[in-house]
Formats: structure tokens, sequence, C-alpha cells
């Protein structure tokens, strides 16, 4: 099958492109992350998200560690080809690498940052090492 379609998207000079995942029942934002070529079609392959981790300079599958896996119900690109748009089932109800719902979860309240959202499960649970 072609794959004409991933050169619709608008890549950035180092060859990624930020990635929004959204709760596709509530329609809340969980986690901002990148994606290159590799990543984008795996994401659409296996129906599951993958992202690049610019940190660790590799592929990630969401969830490898975690369990905390997102189910991919929709891949949307904006109108200028520069932002992806995963619409997911986040399983586990934890997106955060710190036992969040979200990645989202401090509001700036007066001019202070306050974390508005409760650890659902401490990270030293989620990440057994």
């Amino acid at each position: 099958m072609s794959e004409a379609w991933l050169n619709k998207v608008n890549w950035s000079g180092d060859g990624l492109v930020p990635a929004i995942a959204q709760d596709a029942a509530t329609g809340r934002v969980l986690m901002v992350a990148w994606m290159d070529r590799d990543a984008l079609r795996l994401t659409w392959q296996k129906g599951e998200a993958v992202y690049w981790s610019r940190s660790r300079k590799k592929l990630w599958h969401k969830g490898e560690e975690s369990g905390h896996i997102q189910n991919v119900k929709e891949i949307r690109l904006d109108c200028d080809s520069d932002v992806i748009l995963l619409q997911v089932e986040q399983q586990g109800g934890i997106a955060c690498h710190t036992g969040r719902a979200s990645c989202f979860f401090s509001r700036l309240e007066k001019g202070q940052w306050v974390e508005t959202d409760v650890v659902l499960k401490s990270p030293d649970e989620i990440y057994k090492k």
C-alpha cells in the first residue's frame, strides 16, 4: 500500500511532528509527544500510539513499560499539516508518567502553578525496575 499520506505531513527539519493525544470519549488532552515517520506509520498499522522519544532517541510504544497503552480511534492532521491529533482510548486511565490521568495537571492560579489532579497510581508502582 502506498505511503504517500506520510508525505502530506509537514515534518520539521529534524523529521519530527508534534502529536497531541486526546481522550476520544471526553475530549480531554492527555499528553503531547513527538512522532517521526516510523512512529506515525506504526501507530497507523498497530492502532496503538507509538512516539519518538527525543531524550532516548528511539521509538517509544506508549505503555510498553507501564501497560498504559493508547488505543488509537482516529488520526487527524491539522490545517498546516504540522500537528497530529490522536484520539485515543487510554488504557488504565493514566497517560502521565507521574501517575495522573493527564500530563496537564497544573493550572495557573493567581500567578502560581497549582497541581489540580490527583496521582492515581504511584510512579514507583507503575515503573518497577
